[in-house]
C-alpha cells in the first residue's frame, strides 16, 4: 500500500503509474495558499452560489452533472461543491450544465452539454457519473484542447481525459460490519442504475461481505433485502417509498439507500416506520435523525485537489490517460482515507465503538480483512440470507 504525502494540493489521483504517493483526503478546502490575493478560505459550499455571471461571459471550470438533482445531498453535490470551493477560493469562473431530458437523457443530451461547456470557455470539464462514458469519449476527441476529468469514471484511453474511481466496496463493508454489531439483524440494499452502476454494485457488495462477517463473528445470521428495483434514474419516488416501506412493516430494521436522491425517499419511509437508513457518498445525517452512518467517499477532496494538480499544479502529464482508484489511504487515521464512516456514525461502547471502526480500518488496511471488489459476481456469503428483489438479474 503506499505511503501518502503528508501536507499541501498533489492528491496524486492517477500517479499508478508514476512513483507518486496519496494525500490524506481530510482538510477538503486546503487553505488559499494558491492565490494570496483572497484573504478568506472559503469552507462551506453552500455560501458560494451555484450560478454566477463572469465578466467575459467565459467560464472556466465546468461541471457536468450526472443524472438525477444537482442538489441531491448525494453524488452530484458532493462533486459540484469541489468545484465551486475551488473556482472561488482562486478566483476562477465556473458553471454547471445539467443535460437536457433529465432522467431520460441521452448520450447526445450530455455530449450537448459538454459541447455547451466548451463554448463557454471551459478549459477543464468535470465530468460526474460513469453514464457519462460514450458521451466524454465523442467530446474528448472532438475537443483535444481540453481536459476532462471524469469522476467514478476511467480514461478511455485517451491523453485529454482522466478517470477518477473509488473503492466503494471498503466503506460499504465497514457500514455493513458497523450495523450488524450494533445489533441490526433485518437489512436492506436499495441501489441506482438498475444493477449497471460498477459504483453502486461496489457499494452493495460491500455491505453484504461486512454484514457477514459481523454476523460471523457474533455467531449469528441476519437477513438482507436487496434490490435495484425504481432506482435506474437514482430518483426519489412514491414507487421506492412504499416498496421499503413495505419492507418496514415486515420486519426490516435498516436500509443502505445507495443512490442520490432516493435517499429522500428512503429516509422518509424510515422516518414513517420508526426504522433507520445507512446514508452514502457523503454525510447525510444532517437531513435526518433515521441515519445511524453514511458510507463516504471523498468527492469533494477528490475534485479540489484535481483542479488543483491540473490548474495550478501543471501537472496534467502525469494524469493523461490514467486511472487512480481510491480508498485507503492510512491505517492510523480512518478520517484520512478516501472511502470512510462518517464521522456522525453512531458509535456505542459494547457494540460498535470509535475504537473498533479504527481497528477495522487498520486491518483492511494492512490486508488482515479482505472485501472482494469483483462486480460481475454475487459475493459470497455465509451468514447472511439473501433475498435478491427487483431487477437485479
Amino acid at each position: 500500500m503506499k505511503k501518502f504525502l503528508a501536507m499541501i494540493l498533489a492528491l496524486a489521483m492517477v500517479l499508478s503509474m508514476v512513483a507518486c504517493s496519496k494525500q490524506p483526503a481530510k482538510d477538503p478546502n486546503q487553505g488559499n495558499t494558491d492565490n494570496p490575493g483572497q484573504t478568506e478560505t472559503i469552507t462551506d459550499p453552500d455560501k458560494i452560489n451555484d450560478e454566477m455571471t463572469s465578466e467575459d461571459g467565459k467560464y472556466e471550470v465546468a461541471f457536468i452533472t450526472d443524472v438525477g438533482q444537482l442538489k441531491d445531498k448525494s453524488f452530484n453535490q458532493g462533486t459540484f461543491d469541489g468545484v465551486k470551493l475551488y473556482a472561488a477560493n482562486n478566483g476562477l469562473s465556473y458553471k454547471y450544465y445539467q443535460p437536457a431530458n433529465g432522467d431520460q437523457a441521452t448520450d447526445d443530451d450530455r455530449y450537448d452539454a459538454m459541447k455547451a461547456a466548451v463554448d463557454g470557455g471551459a478549459k477543464v470539464i468535470v465530468c460526474a457519473g460513469f453514464m457519462q462514458g460514450t458521451a466524454l469519449e465523442k467530446a474528448a476527441k472532438e475537443f483535444t484542447d481540453t481536459k476532462f476529468v471524469f469522476i467514478d469514471g476511467w480514461s478511455l484511453g485517451l491523453d485529454n481525459v482522466a478517470g477518477i474511481a473509488f473503492n466503494e466496496e471498503q466503506c460499504g463493508y465497514f457500514a455493513g460490519y458497523a450495523v450488524v454489531k450494533e445489533g441490526y439483524e433485518k437489512l436492506g440494499f436499495t441501489g441506482g442504475g438498475g444493477g449497471t452502476n460498477p459504483a453502486c454494485i461496489r457499494y452493495g457488495w460491500g455491505f453484504a461481505q461486512g454484514a457477514n462477517d459481523a454476523a460471523k463473528e457474533m455467531d449469528k445470521t441476519v437477513d438482507l433485502n436487496y434490490s435495484w428495483e425504481y432506482g435506474a434514474s437514482f430518483q426519489a419516488s412514491p414507487e421506492l417509498q412504499t416498496m421499503v416501506s413495505g419492507w418496514y412493516s415486515n420486519g426490516t430494521e435498516i436500509v443502505f439507500a445507495c443512490g442520490g436522491s432516493m435517499f429522500q425517499s428512503v429516509a422518509a419511509a424510515a422516518s414513517a416506520n420508526d426504522a433507520a437508513v445507512v446514508g452514502v457518498d457523503v454525510d447525510q445525517s444532517g437531513q435526518f435523525d433515521t441515519v445511524v452512518t453514511s458510507a463516504m467517499k471523498g468527492l469533494r477532496p477528490t475534485t479540489i485537489n484535481a483542479l488543483t494538480d491540473i490548474i495550478v499544479g501543471g501537472k496534467w502529464a502525469d494524469y493523461a490517460g490514467k486511472i487512480e482508484t481510491l480508498g485507503l489511504v492510512s491505517g492510523d487515521d480512518p478520517a484520512a482515507n478516501y472511502v470512510q464512516l462518517a464521522e456522525t456514525t453512531q458509535f456505542a461502547d459494547g457494540k460498535f465503538s470509535k475504537d473498533d471502526y479504527a481497528a477495522l480500518v487498520k486491518g483492511m488496511f494492512d490486508g488482515t480483512i479482505t472485501v472482494s471488489n469483483d462486480t460481475s459476481v454475487e459475493p459470497a456469503v455465509t451468514n447472511v440470507n439473501v433475498s435478491w428483489l427487483g431487477n437485479l438479474k
